[in-house]
């Protein structure tokens, strides 16, 4: 069953049949062919797979950052990074990080940070004089950072499937998320050196502060999130839902830029992207069980530790299969169906699984701007008008220093472990 489930999964994905609809079948077919089992087990499993009140904030959190976008929230906060970073060498590029690190806060999805930071600032670059490929591959990579700053929907997943916190591991991402920000910075600043790409006039103080009190607000909306969750006062699935009735109250009666008549087509986007992940979800769940069934992650972990017991080797092993597969998987595709797989091999050789969770939320964030299925390129692309060819050419220095941080991070999981361990 096992062979037949990988053989038949590979054929359809090479005959570009979407990845959801993919695993739904290869469970169907090996389940015909080698199982006495009904195929009302098919959608019991379905069904079960997406039966979770936590899996309730992905929709609400996709949805939140759609309302906080279209809300004026991405501009303030350009506005805001601009009144601080914009006189520095690099000054625009090293704002749209900084941006897409504060809008990731809000999101929690990298192709959606690259969205609104790059629709906001790769026209500005330009004008100014940066290189269209730099200008895009600056959002691009930093839209990533997205994944790992809370909250994050590709960390909703990870808990899920493998049960551990979601509070922990939105606590675990802050500090790899700022690093990642940190890192790209010094990536543009130098580059940017290089070029000659010039700041603008230093901001006076005044402006900043105005700049400040403009985007309170919207700065406001990861600490009541986060703030509520570690207070006890409501769920990682509650926060989403107040996530989203506070993006509305915002952008509708205080910044005035939300119109009643825009909640519609919001809406509508914010459930197609859903219905997406949610039937990855349900159909892996099918997928999952039969590799459970024929014991497959249980020989993966045996085989894993054949070749080594050490959890240093092990886990950068991991890691190098993280960016492959992140090559021609989208993150939440990979999380599904790796995480059933890797989470028996960490827990074997006693791995933190909020460390690792975060180590494999970073990895597949990576894959986010690499081709072939680079979501953040593609939509760096549709901004700038920017090949794939050339945009794949001109982020690669930012992809080798968030590679060599990832690596450096697994060396030191009290880095990662901080925050978790002195808050929860």
């Amino acid at each position: 069953m096992g062979v037949t489930l990988f053989i038949v999964f590979a054929a359809l994905v090479l005959l570009s049949v979407p990845i959801a609809i993919s695993l739904g079948l290869a469970s169907m077919i090996a389940i015909f062919l080698h199982s006495k089992l009904s195929l009302m087990v098919v959608v019991q499993k379905i069904f079960g797979g997406v039966d979770s009140f936590t899996l309730m904030a992905i929709p609400f959190f996709i949805l939140a950052g759609n309302i906080m976008s279209v809300g004026g929230v991405s501009n303030r906060l350009v506005d805001l990074a601009g009144s601080i970073l914009g006189r520095i060498t690099g000054g625009l590029a090293l704002v749209s990080t900084v941006a897409c690190t504060f809008f990731g806060a809000i999101s929690g999805s990298a192709p959606a940070t690259t969205a609104a930071i790059g629709s906001v600032m790769v026209g500005p670059m330009v004008k100014r004089g940066y290189d269209k490929e730099f200008a895009a591959a600056t959002v691009a990579a930093s839209g990533t950072i997205g994944l790992l700053i809370p909250p994050s929907i590709t960390m909703v997943l990870y808990g899920v499937i493998a049960g551990v916190s979601i509070g922990k591991l939105f606590l675990g991402g802050i500090i790899p998320g700022l690093l990642m920000c940190v890192v790209l910075m010094v990536v543009e600043y130098l580059i940017s050196k290089k070029k000659r790409y010039h700041g603008d006039e230093p901001a006076n103080l005044s402006s900043i502060v105005k700049a400040f009190k403009r985007s309170t607000l919207a700065l406001l909306m990861p600490v009541i999130i986060l703030g509520g969750i570690y207070g006890g006062i409501f769920t990682p699935t509650e926060a989403a839902v107040v996530a989203v009735v506070y993006g509305i109250i915002v952008g509708v009666f205080v910044y005035k830029e939300l119109k009643l008549k825009d909640l519609p087509a919001i809406f509508l986007s914010s459930g197609k992207s859903t219905a997406i992940i949610m039937y990855l979800v349900a159909t892996a769940h099918i997928f999952s069980y039969l590799l459970a069934s024929e014991e497959i992650p249980q020989q993966f972990t045996q085989l894993m530790l054949g070749f080594s017991t050490n959890p240093t080797i092990i886990l950068i092993i991991i890691i190098f299969s993280l960016l492959i597969v992140g090559t021609f998987l989208d993150n939440a595709v990979a999380m599904v169906l790796l995480t059933p797989i890797f989470y028996p091999v960490i827990s074997q050789i006693g791995i933190d699984p909020v460390f690792f969770g975060i180590i494999m939320v970073f990895g597949l964030a990576i894959g986010q701007v690499t081709p072939p299925v680079g979501l953040c390129l593609f939509v760096a692309c549709n901004i700038s008008g920017v090949s794939i060819e050339k945009l794949s050419k001109a982020v690669v220095p930012s992809i080798v220093a968030l590679i060599i941080l990832l690596l450096t991070l697994s060396f030191f999981p009290e880095v990662i472990l901080y925050i978790p361990n002195k808050v929860m």
